[in-house]
């Protein structure tokens, strides 16, 4: 089988329930080799139960899960050795070097120094190799956490929110790593991410979960096309004190307004057509508008239509 297409995911109709939280409700998925896929949903949606049951920290209740066609039980240690595996937050050791780092890890997987000064130059960090960990930006400390998930040249990567809270140019430098080990090594990533940027940049396929679901999945150009994509009437108001009766406009396929900033966004099916109701709308609501945009649908927008929340949410 071409090692391109074959599946090295492949999970099963898996639930995992904590009392009555449906965490993972009936989930199948499958992720081909040298893919990168995004796992997009808000706070409890249950990507990071999902990620954890592909990892083997959490054993499913029902339902199978094979990583290139092995369980985990009786595999563990085998499986082990072709994850890498990068957390939003990573703790070290403090008062050691990035080097004395690398090789204290290097030393699990028997690896020699050679691989050390590989990674230090894959990542960028060789001109900090003798600086102490608790000098490092936040940027460099996920560098070095994304070296470490790759001391073993893992063929599959599980990346949890590698980039929150970096800067623009650190994110960058982050995503660059990651295009050089997809073309280089054929490796496979899942990313969990609250940047939808990132999710489009980075990403061949797209899968979007809520309340323990898998709601929809795919290329972000097939999930706009199959979810009637629609346009998007961005607008700001001069708050009244009420929220806005969008209820009689026709061809809205969804609205997501905030009373607090008085900011809403519709998806409707054709903005020449709806946006002239809608400024009648307002006005009839005795609403001022302050600021309005009118542009194609996003993923993002294509989120808050699914679940009706923002991705940081």
């Amino acid at each position: 089988m071409n090692p391109t297409t074959e599946n090295i995911i492949e999970v099963t109709n898996v639930k995992k329930y904590f009392k009555d939280v449906k965490a993972v409700d009936g989930v199948d998925l499958e992720i081909k080799t040298g893919e990168y896929v995004a796992l997009l949903g808000p706070n409890g949606a249950g990507k990071t139960t999902l990620v954890e049951m592909i990892e083997g920290i959490q054993k499913p209740d029902s339902g199978e899960i094979r990583i290139n066609g092995k369980k985990w039980r009786g595999n563990r240690d085998a499986l082990h050795k072709i994850i890498g595996i990068s957390f939003q937050e990573t703790r070290f050791m403090d008062k050691i070097t990035v080097n004395e780092t690398l090789k204290m890890f290097a030393s699990f997987y028997d690896l020699d120094l050679d691989r050390v000064q590989l990674i230090l130059k894959l990542i960028n960090l060789e001109e900090k190799q003798k600086s102490y960990v608790v000098n490092l930006s936040g940027g460099q400390r996920q560098k070095l956490a994304l070296g470490i998930a790759l001391l073993n040249k893992p063929p599959l990567l599980l990346l949890d929110e590698p980039t929150t809270g970096l800067d623009p140019t650190a994110r960058r430098e982050m995503w660059d790593i990651l295009f050089r080990l997809k073309k280089e090594n054929n490796t496979t990533m899942i990313l969990t991410t609250h940047y939808m940027e990132e999710a489009e940049t980075l990403c061949d396929r797209i899968v979007i979960m809520d309340q323990g679901k898998i709601l929809a999945k795919g290329t972000l150009d097939e999930l706009l096309s199959e979810n009637k994509s629609g346009e998007v009437i961005e607008f700001g108001l001069e708050g009244n004190g009420h929220t806005p009766d969008f209820s009689r406009l026709k061809g809205m396929q969804s609205v997501h307004y905030n009373e607090e900033n008085a900011k809403g966004k519709l998806i409707v099916d054709d903005i020449a057509i709806q946006l002239p109701h809608f400024i009648d709308t307002i006005n009839e609501q005795n609403f001022k508008l302050k600021s309005l945009e009118c542009r194609k649908m996003t993923l993002d927008d294509l989120f808050i239509k699914m679940t009706g929340r923002r991705l940081s949410d």
